[in-house]
């Protein structure tokens, strides 16, 4: 009776070691980092993706502000280059308002209408209202600074 209950409480322990183990590198795994995206003067905040690209974005921005200088682009996006290429991780993404992403490994786009291309998710900016991304991004105005760091 006492070997069976000791085999019991050792692998109800086990059991229950293992799933907090297992739940903790399931939330690592889904964790959101949040960066801080500044436009004329306003910071809103974007929310990353984990995937190589955006890790690669974090070591950059670690290093101090990344400054992007943009321009509209089809009617759909603000996009500029980094400057320094990204690891990539494309795949066919249909976009809507607030999508950034990675294209060609060192071009930044931030959406404010829907494209379908392939792409390397990056992020999102944390506004649902188009009509407010849309001013956030200066679309439809031309050349725009877009300031990414890290938030504090």
């Amino acid at each position: 009776m006492k070997k069976t209950l000791f085999l019991f409480m050792a692998l109800c322990f086990i059991t229950f070691f293992a799933c907090g183990q297992a739940s903790k590198k399931t939330d690592e795994k889904n964790m959101k980092t949040t960066i801080n995206v500044t436009v004329n003067g306003v910071t809103k905040t974007a929310t990353l993706v984990d995937n190589v690209a955006t890790k690669a974005l974090l070591e950059l921005l670690a290093k101090g502000n990344v400054t992007v200088k943009t321009d509209d682009y089809g009617g759909f996006e603000k996009v500029g280059t980094f400057g320094t290429k990204l690891p990539t991780a494309n795949s066919q993404i249909d976009t809507v308002p607030g999508d950034i992403v990675l294209y060609q490994g060192n071009n930044i786009s931030f959406f404010y209408d829907n494209n379908g291309w392939s792409y390397t998710m990056l992020g999102k900016l944390d506004i649902t209202d188009v009509k407010e991304i849309k001013t956030f991004l200066a679309a439809g105005k031309g050349k725009t600074d877009i300031v990414l760091s890290l938030k504090n």
